[in-house]
C-alpha cells in the first residue's frame, strides 16, 4: 500500500527555558492510502498539536512529516501555500464557512483559486453535492442552514479539490447526535470511495466509524487498535476499554 502520511520521530516544545512544555514526545506513525484513522486522547494529550503540525498550521521542533514522500516540514512560502491549497483538505469543528457566500460559492472558492473552469467547477460541485446530500442547500447562505448542513458543505469544500489527505478536527463537536451520525456515515462513504481521512476526536462514538484508532497520552502513542472485521458496536466497545485504561473521564468518551 502507498503511504500517504509518514510521521517520523517528531517532537514539539512550547514555552521557554523556565517553563518548557513537551507537547509531542518522539512520535511516529504511518497512514496508508484509503485509511480512515482517528486520533484520540484527553485534553492536553497532544492530539490537536499533532494535527496542527501535520496540517502545517504549527511547526515541529524536531523530526519530519512526509505527505506522499514529500517532507512538508521543509516547505516555505509559496511552496507551502501551494501544498495546503492542493494536497490537504480541512474540516473544522466550527465550519469556517464565509457568511457572505452561498454554499455553492463556498465550495467553489477552492477550485476558483486553482483557476478551474466554470464547467469543471459546476461538474465537480454537482457530483460532491450528490455524494453529501446537499443539493437542496447550494443556493442558501450559512445562516439559512442547520449545523449538519453547514458541516457537510464544509466537508464538500474540503474534498472538492481531491486532496491526498483530509484532516478533520472534532468535526462532530458542534453537531447534535442525528447530524453527527449523518456526517460520519458520509465520511465512511467518502472513505469507501478512496478518500484518506485523519480525524481528531475525544468521542468514542465518532471514533468507532474509523478503521483504526491511535490513542495519544502525554504526547506519545499509548495504544493503537484496528477495526478489522468487527462491527461498529464491537469496535466502539474496544475503544471504550482503551479509554478506561487511559484513565480518562469515561463520560467525555461517550
Amino acid at each position: 500500500m502507498e503511504n500517504i502520511l509518514r510521521v517520523e520521530q517528531i517532537e514539539k516544545y512550547y514555552g521557554g527555558r523556565s517553563s518548557l512544555t513537551k507537547a509531542i514526545d518522539n512520535l511516529s506513525f504511518v497512514v496508508e492510502k484509503g485509511e480512515f484513522v482517528c486520533l484520540m486522547g484527553a485534553s492536553g494529550s497532544g492530539k490537536t498539536t499533532l494535527l496542527n503540525c501535520i496540517s502545517t498550521i504549527d511547526k515541529v521542533t524536531s523530526g519530519h512529516i512526509f505527505v506522499s514522500d514529500r517532507d512538508i516540514t521543509k516547505l516555505k512560502g509559496n511552496e507551502l501555500n501551494k501544498f495546503r491549497r492542493e494536497e490537504l483538505g480541512f474540516i473544522f469543528q466550527e465550519f469556517n464557512l464565509l457568511d457572505t457566500l452561498t454554499a455553492y460559492e463556498n465550495i467553489a472558492l477552492a477550485l476558483s483559486i486553482q483557476n478551474a473552469s466554470i464547467k469543471e467547477i459546476e461538474d465537480r460541485i454537482k457530483k460532491v453535492s450528490e455524494e453529501l446530500d446537499i443539493k437542496d442547500v447550494l443556493n442558501k447562505y450559512p445562516y439559512q442552514m442547520s449545523g449538519g448542513q453547514k458541516q457537510r458543505v464544509a466537508s464538500a469544500r474540503a474534498i472538492i479539490t481531491n486532496p491526498k489527505l483530509i484532516l478533520a478536527d472534532e468535526p462532530t463537536g458542534a453537531l447534535d447526535s442525528k447530524s453527527s451520525k449523518m456526517l460520519l456515515e458520509k465520511f465512511n462513504y467518502l472513505n469507501n470511495l478512496g478518500a484518506t481521512i485523519l480525524m481528531v476526536t475525544h468521542d468514542a462514538f465518532t471514533a468507532s466509524y474509523a478503521t483504526r484508532v491511535i490513542f495519544i497520552k502525554d504526547g506519545k502513542i499509548f495504544k493503537e487498535i484496528r477495526k478489522g472485521n468487527d462491527t461498529r458496536k464491537e469496535f466502539f466497545d474496544k475503544i471504550i476499554d482503551v479509554v478506561t485504561l487511559l484513565g480518562g473521564d469515561l463520560n467525555d468518551a461517550l
